[in-house]
């Protein structure tokens, strides 16, 4: 074989191969622009965590997160395809294309970072503990020896394991209902989930007397994105920020938080 045609098969290869990958980068990377193709969007929304996912009186899914996901699908001008997730398997779920989007009471951390891209934050949450208002708790160490309920797997979870006492009898559940429930039918003393979630299952057992314990940590949600997903995440953080900008973020925290949406991370 010639020099010549060693270098033109030669080539040929590189640019089959260079073709062949771009092809298969373009085929894993559904990001915007097959978003707007398909003129869809799918997005992981909580419909058992109120008020930020929920089912309403219309048996149609409701809450900040929900209104968050129509906004971001409103504003690409595409379909709003919101699929129900829970906290176990939200990541999962994004990482194995089965939706598009995380809107669903997503915090930060460095483990999730590693694996998932988040947006600016759109919308306050914070987590704490809850319990009677018969049992004086001043710290983390008042704790000791009680029980205390929690969903596998979150923020709180996580950080319990560096604030509580060793003698605190955690337990732990899949989901929050589960968690809640515990702690309304008194399996145990304590709670520790969102600030709102536990204001919400509060107003609807008023006879269960409990209150405000402890500070766990201030952690606004975020948008979940695939990693590398660059246009859509710039896409989407353009959209949060003119809906901060424009007072939509801030009606939304209103409504269903009762309370503004503060200084939120941009």
């Amino acid at each position: 074989m010639s020099f010549c045609r060693r270098a033109f098969t030669a080539g040929a290869f590189a640019t089959l191969a260079l073709s062949l990958s771009a092809g298969a980068l373009a085929q894993d990377d559904p990001s915007l622009k097959l978003i707007q193709e398909k003129k869809a969007i799918t997005l992981g929304i909580p419909t058992d965590y109120p008020p930020y996912g929920y089912m309403g009186p219309d048996f149609k899914p409701t809450g900040i997160d929900v209104a968050v996901a129509q906004l971001i699908a409103d504003k690409l001008g595409v379909k709003a395809e919101l699929v129900p997730v829970s906290t176990p398997n939200r990541i999962p779920y994004l990482q194995s294309r089965k939706v598009d989007l995380i809107v669903s009471a997503l915090g930060k951390n460095e483990e999730r970072q590693k694996v998932i891209d988040f947006t600016v934050a759109y919308a306050p949450f914070f987590q704490a503990v809850f319990g009677p208002k018969g049992i004086a708790v001043k710290g983390f160490d008042d704790l000791a020896d009680k029980t205390l309920a929690v969903t596998r797997g979150t923020i709180q979870d996580d950080a319990l394991q560096q604030l509580a006492p060793k003698t605190l009898k955690i337990q732990r559940f899949e989901d929050d209902n589960a968690t809640m429930a515990a702690f309304m039918t008194q399996q145990t003393q304590f709670v520790a989930v969102g600030a709102a979630v536990a204001a919400a299952a509060l107003q609807k057992n008023p006879k269960v007397q409990a209150e405000y314990k402890l500070l766990i940590k201030d952690s606004p949600n975020y948008v979940g994105v695939r990693k590398g997903e660059t246009a859509l995440l710039n896409k989407v953080n353009e959209i949060l920020r003119a809906a901060k900008k424009d007072g939509t973020i801030e009606g939304y925290s209103q409504k269903w938080l009762g309370r503004g949406m503060g200084n939120l991370p941009d």
